[in-house]
């Protein structure tokens, strides 16, 4: 069963001009070649590579740029993000809002932002503008970054400790027991 098959056309014999061009470009590669491999040997002798009159990556950084591709490599943006809302919030709540309450910390986890009044006063008052702080702070971070807002009055008195101490009391707040 075998079939004939038809006959394949011979490429024409390679004359003078066309032999010459195929024998430069076979020495070009083998010369680019030696060339690589002498250049790797140089670089290794000198201590690796070098940097070159073009940029790369072993190119020195400036600070902020440096400090970026760490936030970035880390996956440090959220939390560096909501560092930055403590350092402006005056800027984002206003002075007055900003004279009377602090944030204290931002737990990523929960995306609770935690802020202490120095009254209750006005606690209850950013207890009442936290619908519109939460939805400032997330246009400032993005979407969903800060939850809830939970907002801390003023510390009770410091606790004493003495002589005269009632025993499992806890000290001034202790009015149950």
């Amino acid at each position: 069963m075998s079939e004939e098959q038809p006959e394949r056309p011979k490429p024409p014999e390679l004359s003078g001009v066309d032999l010459a061009r195929q024998a430069l470009v076979a020495a070009k590669e083998q010369a680019r070649a030696r060339g690589a491999a002498a250049q790797q040997k140089k670089q290794a002798r000198r201590g690796g590579l070098r940097s070159g009159a073009r940029a790369d990556g072993r190119d020195p950084l400036s600070l902020g740029a440096a400090i970026n591709r760490l936030i970035t490599e880390r996956g440090w943006e959220t939390p560096a993000a909501v560092g930055g809302v403590m350092g402006r919030w005056p800027q984002l709540v206003g002075p007055e809002v900003a004279q009377h309450c602090e944030p204290q910390k931002y737990d990523e986890d929960a995306r609770v932002l935690t802020v202490q009044c120095d009254s209750t006063a006005w606690a209850t008052q950013l207890r009442l503008l936290a619908p519109t702080l939460v939805a400032r702070l997330n246009e400032d971070l993005g979407h969903g970054t800060v939850k809830m807002l939970k907002v801390l009055g003023p510390g009770g008195p410091a606790r004493r400790y003495g002589s005269l101490r009632a025993p499992g009391s806890k000290g001034p707040g202790d009015t149950y027991g």
